[in-house]
């Protein structure tokens, strides 16, 4: 049972990231629909409302809440409040700060789409594009702690996620340089 609790959580992950990595390029698009004539504005809007609406609650809500349950039946299965404090089970204790932040991540994108939907756009594209790439870093670290656990060291991963994070913000600064030219 609980291989397969395991796979159906995966699963779930993969249709949940899929709606956290498309639902900011959205907002980016319905952002950027602003600066278009008022007819092309109201089109785009409009249609990105939807995307919008059916991607966030067809989606990725019953994923993250799916992921949520089969992550805690996976957890429970293993019996992992007797091993969570335990020094070779540490990356399982970290990787569930990185999920507490993952939901935190997806509650934020909940409110955005909240305030697009109603007409209120309080980030730029760039600020939004900058949004748009938390949970990509939170799934490298992640990713890398379920398949390293610990043969990594906290120091060496924080170094790598902090050089991923600056190489990320440098692609996104010089991507704005060539738009703007």
């Amino acid at each position: 049972m609980y291989l397969y609790l395991k796979a159906l959580h995966i699963i779930f992950v993969v249709t949940w990231f899929a709606g956290l990595f498309y639902m900011p390029r959205l907002f980016i698009y319905n952002t950027e629909a602003n600066d278009k004539p008022e007819a092309e504005k109201k089109v785009l809007q409009a249609q990105f409302t939807i995307m919008m609406k059916r991607l966030w609650y067809g989606i990725t809500w019953p994923s993250a809440i799916l992921t949520l349950i089969l992550g805690i039946a996976v957890l429970v299965n293993l019996q992992w409040d007797k091993m969570i404090f335990q020094p070779e089970f540490r990356w399982l204790l970290i990787k569930l700060i990185f999920v507490v932040l993952l939901y935190i991540y997806h509650f934020t994108l909940h409110k955005i789409l909240v305030q697009e939907t109603r007409g209120i756009f309080k980030y730029s594209s760039q600020q939004l594009r900058i949004w748009n790439e938390a949970a990509t870093v939170i799934l490298i670290a992640v990713v890398m702690l379920v398949t390293v656990k610990q043969s990594i060291s906290l120091v060496w991963g924080l170094v790598g996620l902090i050089v991923f994070i600056a190489i990320l913000m440098a692609a996104i600064n010089i991507y704005k340089k060539m738009r703007n030219k």
